[in-house]
Formats: structure tokens, sequence, C-alpha cells
């Protein structure tokens, strides 16, 4: 009988590990409601201008891989909506906005509408249509 406990232990612990690696690929970049916390940040709070209309915000630290095609991701759309910008910030050197905001890991991106209200947020990269439609909730379009 203790011959079959210990496999079933590791069948059992690495079908849960492999769960819980499967959730988190499929969580991570998706953009999601903002709850909790800092509901709007300022211009002085970023240390850059916010949109026009609405602002990309990412938090992203030196050699975060992902970080790098989020970058391209959220500059291509800040492209093209009109009175959108993208600001990066450097998790690093922000680590009291880090904190505020729960930022867990890079890159985290936070769509804020004109106001600064924060109206979606994602852990990890997000895809290019997820931030487009994110936007149009931003706009209010």
């Amino acid at each position: 009988m203790a011959g079959v406990t210990g496999p079933a232990v590791v069948a059992v612990t690495l079908a849960a590990a492999a769960l819980a690696g499967v959730v988190m690929r499929r969580r991570s970049g998706v953009l999601r409601e903002a709850g909790g916390g800092v509901q709007r940040l300022t211009a002085g709070e970023l240390g850059a201008e916010l949109g026009e209309r609405a602002t990309l915000v990412q938090f992203s630290t030196a050699f975060c891989q992902p970080c790098r095609a989020t970058r391209r991701i959220l500059a291509e759309v800040a492209e093209l909506v009109p009175g959108v910008a993208h600001v990066e910030v450097d998790a690093e050197s922000r680590l009291d906005l880090v904190r505020s905001l729960d930022v867990m890991r890079t890159p985290t991106v936070f769509v804020l509408d004109s106001a600064g209200r924060v109206v979606k947020r994602a852990s990890g990269q997000p895809r290019k249509a997820d931030v487009i439609g994110a936007l149009g909730l931003a706009v209010g379009d």
C-alpha cells in the first residue's frame, strides 16, 4: 500500500502543477476590470502627460523580454488611435506606484480614460486587438 501512495502523490502533484500552468497561461495578458487600490493616476505620478482621450500605461523592467513586445504593441495602438498616449514606467525605479497599484509582474498594462481613471489592466503581454477593445471603453466611442 505504501508503494502506491508515493506515485499517486507525485501524479496528483504533477496534474495540479500542469493545471495551474494552463490557467496562468490563459490569464496572462488578458485585460480585466481594475479592482481595488488606486482608481486614478495623474500625469505627476506617471511623470508624463496623459493622452487627450486615453492613456496606455506599461510597467516594465530592463530584462523583461515580453516588455519589449508589449512596448511595440502599445506604441502601435497609440499611433493608430488619435488622442491616445503610451507611457512606460520603469517598475524598479517606481516601487511606490508598483506597490500602490499591486503590480506583481512585468509587463503590467493599465488602460486609463481621459481623466486618468483605470478602466482595464492586464498582467502579461496583451494582444493588440484586446488593447484596442479596451480603448473603446476608455474613450467611450
